[in-house]
């Protein structure tokens, strides 16, 4: 996140600050030396009304400035390393990240992957999309702010992410990708296994079980309680093992839309490594069944908790959906006999 906060800084965070909090605000309370004409600080003109306002705001110690060296219209008393810039930069960014990230990559999915017929599942619920997204929406805030303390120790540089790549070498580089997938599959595998107590289930998990045919828009649908535990791994894995800065970032993108694509409600059986990954089938089943693959991106874990189902034809929601479509069918063909055998007899 610490990347992602440098390169907002650069072309929007610093401008804005600048006129959120300016320099200019402060000027009778810093010890300004005069400019090269022998002007003072009284040649910053009459203070706005927001710069009155925002003059008593908490700011870090402003040393003594140079009128002729200071650009006040571009400066923030709020500069980069400044812990409450940082707390509130992180939290804007975060909430506009995670919302961008989960209406692009779920609205594709529910466009382009998910199967509408299940829509029509007797389980499927009333206005569950709209429900689905109203429940995501009101848990992004808390997870948030859970999640801030972490985004802020990356800042801080109390994280192992690196920069360059020889620092490791490309051998190491390579292993992270799947060392950070298996740690925080493995991670996540228990945390979820636990959430199923029925101590933690109630209050915690169970509003994600709302969804029994899930569509891409529940993949976020938690409890924010919920959605911050399953995360952990991730944020914890940077300051526990290296991982190069860019690849962390990639790699976070990657596994919110590997959660958002496993909730297509799709029961694709027969692939080649369908008894290694844990896909949209198996979390299918999760969500139908409860207590049975709990991993998120690996069958392993579960294999080795003996809480592994493996998907079959069988078992597809899609074809509870067929057969009361057929039953439907047969039951308006009775209908429309019985009308017209009782108009023949009129």
């Amino acid at each position: 996140m610490d990347l992602v906060l440098h390169i907002a800084d650069d072309y929007v965070l610093d401008r804005l600050w600048a006129r959120l909090v300016p320099l200019a605000a402060f000027a009778d309370k810093a010890n300004y030396s005069l400019g090269v004409n022998g002007s003072s600080s009284r040649a910053l003109g009459t203070p706005s009304t927001w710069s009155h306002l925002v003059s008593s705001l908490p700011h870090p110690s402003l040393p003594p400035i140079n009128l002729s060296q200071t650009d006040f219209a571009a400066a923030s008393a709020w500069p980069r390393d400044y812990v409450p810039r940082q707390l509130l930069s992180l939290t804007v960014l975060t909430l506009i990240g995670i919302v961008l990230l989960y209406f692009v990559f779920a609205g594709l999915s529910y466009r382009f992957i998910f199967n509408h017929e299940m829509m029509k599942h007797p389980r499927f619920l009333k206005n569950q999309v709209k429900l689905e997204i109203r429940c995501s929406l009101r848990a992004f805030p808390g997870m948030t702010m859970l999640t801030l303390p972490w985004f802020q120790a990356e800042v801080m540089g109390y994280s192992k992410l690196y920069d360059d790549v020889d620092a490791y070498g490309w051998p190491y580089l390579v292993f992270s990708i799947f060392f950070f997938l298996l740690f925080t599959d493995y991670c996540i595998y228990w945390i979820h296994r636990w959430l199923h107590l029925p101590v933690f289930y109630k209050i915690i998990h169970k509003p994600h079980h709302k969804w029994i045919i899930p569509t891409p828009f529940s993949s976020h649908a938690f409890h924010p309680v919920d959605g911050y535990l399953q995360s952990v791994p991730y944020h914890m894995f940077i300051f526990l093992f290296p991982l190069h800065r860019k690849l962390y970032l990639v790699l976070f993108v990657c596994v919110n839309f590997w959660s958002i694509f496993i909730h297509d409600s799709d029961m694709i059986t027969g692939h080649p490594l369908e008894k290694i990954i844990n896909g949209p089938a198996h979390h299918t089943l999760h969500h139908l069944y409860f207590t049975v693959n709990y991993g998120q991106y690996f069958t392993w874990a579960d294999r080795v908790g003996k809480s592994y189902r493996q998907p079959q034809s069988e078992l597809d929601p899609l074809l509870e959906v067929k057969a009361l479509e057929k039953a439907n069918a047969k039951s308006n063909d009775a209908e429309s006999a019985s009308s017209a055998s009782s108009r023949k007899d009129i």
